[in-house]
């Protein structure tokens, strides 16, 4: 296993929102190059996978182990067999491509699909692929204002993004390190409502055992928790995730606690919650029963068995008993019943936990033929009810990040 550079110390110590994105930062032949120095730096801080791209002139400034230094990966200074334009900037090779500072010629190649650099070839193949592309243009006042130059920035505004310089001493200088980090970040959703917040949400469903081999469980994959999950911490919220065995990829970002029985879930949310917490979210699909697990494996050679099941925890009732004064959301599935069935379920669930928002849905046999869509309605504690529509589990967990983001 290789060693970690020691750059990559600085990684996720400021925040978490940008863990799993990949950014590759190109750099033009600007005097303002050594600021991408400093960029490159603050992205790591929140979380992001840093590759810089110097053209030929900025190496004429600063030597690329600088870039290397600061960012613990290989600096791409020429294209050669390895097809790096193709590994960085191809369909979904890369989150965002962040060009600083970004000189007349740059814009001007880029507007005109002229790719004679590596810089010019990697925005060309990521302007292609559709890949996000963010411009920090940096020169003299008077290039800035010339024609050709307004020109390429009139044909690409309405394709990429760009921060506007400073105009300062007759030149226009490139915007901060810091405004850049606050575009990227919106980018990827932070909000200045949930930044900081501590959350804690479950995920996920659990398993009963009947033996050391056999268990129950549900069929859920813990997609919507996870995906819910992810959009707190690109939103700037240090998130505590308690997953049962689901099938999803938690989060970077996230604090993850894998657990695997509705009591071991219960258990970690008793133990996090001597901590204070901002928000508590259980999304997780954890048993209503338990089981006396057996402390062998039972033979397949009885005819009948007959198993009997406890009545497990219900987690959302102790939350507020815990923690009164955390923003509590709870969600309540039912199958196969009526809109105004369903919105009564949510209701005597909100009552019954003293939770502020309660997600119900149904997942009968509409979702069943189709698992990727649902509809959610959020009852929450003023009496209001709100309706995502049919949406896919991504759209829904960035409504339901929304409707958090209202009521708090």
């Amino acid at each position: 296993m290789a060693n970690k550079h020691p750059s990559l110390d600085i990684v996720e110590s400021y925040g978490t929102e940008l863990s799993g994105k990949k950014i590759v930062l190109c750099i033009s032949g600007s005097v303002a190059a050594y600021k991408a120095l400093e960029l490159a730096r603050l992205l790591m801080r929140h979380g992001a996978d840093v590759i810089c791209v110097a053209s030929d002139a900025v190496t004429k400034l600063i030597q690329p182990d600088y870039f290397k230094w600061a960012t613990g990966n290989e600096v791409i200074t020429k294209l050669t067999g390895d097809l790096e334009h193709i590994k960085l900037a191809d369909y979904r090779q890369s989150d965002i491509i962040v060009v600083y500072p970004a000189t007349a010629n740059t814009l001007g190649k880029l507007a005109n699909g002229i790719d004679d650099t590596p810089v010019s070839t990697v925005l060309t193949v990521g302007f292609g692929a559709k890949i996000p592309i963010l411009m920090a243009l940096a020169m003299h006042e008077a290039m800035y204002e010339n024609s050709a130059v307004l020109r390429n920035i009139g044909f690409l505004k309405d394709k990429i993004g760009f921060i506007s310089p400073q105009m300062i001493e007759g030149k226009a200088k490139v915007a901060e390190p810091e405004d850049v980090l606050e575009y990227v970040l919106k980018k990827f959703g932070h909000s200045p409502i949930l930044d900081g917040k501590k959350i804690l949400i479950t995920a996920g469903p659990t398993i009963e055992y009947i033996d050391p081999v056999r268990v129950i469980t549900n069929q859920s994959t813990g997609k919507t928790g996870v995906l819910l999950a992810s959009q707190l911490v690109s939103a700037g919220a240090k998130v505590t995730l308690v997953y049962g065995p689901g099938r999803e990829e938690p989060p970077k970002g996230a604090k993850i606690i894998p657990v695997k029985t509705v009591n071991e879930m219960f258990g970690a949310v008793k133990k996090e919650m001597k901590k204070k917490y901002d928000i508590v979210i259980l999304s997780a699909a954890a048993s209503d029963y338990t089981t006396l697990k057996a402390r062998s494996k039972i033979k397949s050679t009885n005819k009948n068995l007959v198993i009997k099941l406890h009545r497990a925890p219900k987690i959302i009732d102790h939350v507020k008993k815990m923690q009164p004064d955390v923003f509590l959301v709870g969600f309540k599935a039912e199958t196969d019943i009526s809109k105004k069935s369903l919105i009564e379920s949510a209701r005597k669930k909100l009552r019954e936990s003293d939770a502020d928002m309660i997600i119900a849905n149904d997942i009968g046999y509409k979702y069943q033929k189709d698992p990727q869509y649902n509809e959610i309605l959020i009852v929450d504690s003023s009496g209001k009810v709100t309706s995502s529509g049919r949406k896919n589990k991504v759209e829904i967990s960035k409504f339901i990040r929304k409707q958090i983001e209202n009521r708090i």
